[in-house]
């Protein structure tokens, strides 16, 4: 293992809003923000936007930090490497508030850092992340859960942060939606690297990203979605996905020693049960890791029990399973995997 690098596993945010959408605006909502204030928003964590998309449901932006996707009354904000993510709250919180919006729930998940010792204020532990979370969220969001869901792999828990304005029976579940979450590490040093830049080749991160996601069969993931794709230099990979209402995001560290990707995409119960278990095997044939950890939110035991259906044919062996309860996001599953081999 490396003594530093880059840190590939992310931070994630997803945070919801109320309030009266304006008819006149298209219904648009928290779509309607001003380019200049994402970028104040992105200013604070520390990172940049460098590719976009949008269709009539959502706004989707490459990050130089992982990705942003912004719905009428949803935000989801998830970056890597040294940002400082939770910075994000109270310029998202004030902006939306001007457009007559404010904050429902918000859900705060990271997997464990490669490199924990790199990470800046406010993500230097857990404890630190809820204390600055709870002192930036309004206080009616009062019903509220913190844990870390184990493991059997030291290096791989689930850090879960919720809280919301809404009693635990008032709560809508979104038409059974859920979020599906994949860290992959120690990926096969072959396939990582494709997600090399030549040296000297000329390319734009954009072309560049366009070729890596179709020479490694990520197009075929989802063969309905549009992709926005972004290849870094010298090396990483970003992607968004957008299908419908529906977005799905990749983004990779290939480095040798601490080589890194996730995959996240939703679904809903209502889907083809299938569905879930083609698109998974075919995000983790991609990359051939050894170990994945899986967290399935807001999901019924159909969906988590073919997670495992899905890794099996490739080699990979169910080594732990959590399930605990949230507020705001419900039934959370984490479960791990490594290759069958290992003992």
């Amino acid at each position: 293992m490396a003594v530093s690098g880059f840190e590939g596993f992310e931070k994630r945010l997803e945070l919801h809003f109320f309030g009266d959408i304006d008819e006149d605006d298209n219904m648009l909502g928290l779509r309607l923000l001003e380019f200049e204030s994402l970028e104040q928003v992105l200013f604070a964590v520390q990172c940049t936007v460098v590719s976009a998309v949008g269709n009539p449901f959502f706004d989707a932006y490459v990050l130089s930090e992982s990705s942003l996707f912004v719905y009428p009354t949803k935000i989801i904000i998830k970056t890597c490497g040294t940002t400082q993510l939770l910075k994000s709250i109270p310029p998202l919180i004030h902006f939306a508030n001007n457009l007559g919006l404010h904050l429902q729930t918000c859900r705060y998940t990271r997997g464990n850092f490669i490199f924990p010792k790199a990470q800046p204020f406010p993500h230097t532990s857990f404890k630190e992340e809820v204390v600055y979370i709870e002192q930036n969220i309004p206080i009616n969001l009062c019903y509220r859960k913190a844990s870390v869901m184990p493991s059997k792999l030291p290096a791989h828990s689930w850090h879960v942060f919720t809280a919301t304005c809404l009693p635990p029976l008032e709560f809508p579940h979104e038409d059974a939606a859920f979020t599906v979450e994949v860290c992959m590490t120690e990926l096969n040093r072959h396939l990582a690297r494709q997600f090399f830049m030549k040296s000297g080749d000329g390319k734009t991160g954009d072309i560049g990203g366009k070729e890596m996601t179709e020479l490694t069969g990520i197009d075929t993931i989802n063969p309905g979605a549009f992709i926005c794709d972004f290849a870094f230099d010298p090396c990483g990979y970003s992607m968004n996905g957008i299908d419908g209402d529906r977005y799905s995001t990749i983004h990779v560290t290939p480095e040798d020693g601490f080589s890194y990707a996730s995959f996240e995409c939703v679904g809903s119960v209502y889907d083809d049960p299938d569905d879930i278990v083609v698109t998974l095997k075919k995000a983790v044939q991609v990359f051939m890791p050894e170990t994945v950890s899986v967290s399935t939110t807001g999901c019924s035991r159909e969906v988590w029990t073919k997670v495992a259906h899905a890794f099996e044919p490739l080699g990979l062996k169910c080594r732990s399973f959590a399930m605990d309860e949230f507020p705001a996001a419900g039934t959370i599953v984490f479960q791990t995997f490594t290759a069958a081999r290992r003992k």
